[in-house]
Parts: C-alpha cells; structure tokens; sequence
C-alpha cells in the first residue's frame, strides 16, 4: 500500500494499492495524457476521467477498473495536485 497527497497541505491522503497500479498499467491510462508541457492540471484529470468513462461504457465493466474509478479517481479528494503525485508513483513503481 502506497500513499499520496492530494492537496499542498498534505491535509488529504489517498491510499493506493498494488491492485490500482496494476490497472493503470493494464490499460495504460497515464500513456498519451500529458502534454507536451509536462504539467498536470484540473483538464488533464477530467481529460483521465473521460478516457475510463468511455473503456468502462465500452462492454462489461472491469471489477478492478470500477474499483480504481470508486477509491482514486473519482474519489472527491482527488485533484490535479494528487494526479500528479499518483503519476510520479506510478512511474516510481514501473521501475521497480
């Protein structure tokens, strides 16, 4: 189990499993979702948001993809603060 921030303060926390990272990698959704710029911004998150939106209405949901959406997400603490610390996890947990 990993945590991250979700907001400067560190007042807001979200926990994220090996079973969430899984998910992002099996349906890669961080590949293509960065600008050029590198910066993560509320539109990136709602740009994230979209893209699952439209595997998840694409056929029988996936029990670990709605779980994702439900803990991470979609979760109302989740920010473009947070996206960006879960990417940098992410990537942190690739090379591992």
């Amino acid at each position: 189990m990993y945590t991250i921030l979700c907001n400067m303060k560190g007042s807001r926390k979200l926990t994220v499993t090996e079973a969430h990272l899984n998910t992002i990698d099996k349906y890669a959704l961080f590949s293509d979702l960065l600008d050029s710029n590198g910066i993560v911004e509320e539109g990136v998150l709602e740009k994230l948001r979209l893209n699952v939106r439209s595997l998840l209405s694409a056929g029988e949901p996936d029990p670990q993809l709605l779980d994702f959406c439900e803990h991470i997400l979609f979760h109302s603490d989740m920010k473009a603060f947070g996206l960006h610390q879960l990417i940098l996890l992410y990537i942190d947990w690739k090379k591992e």
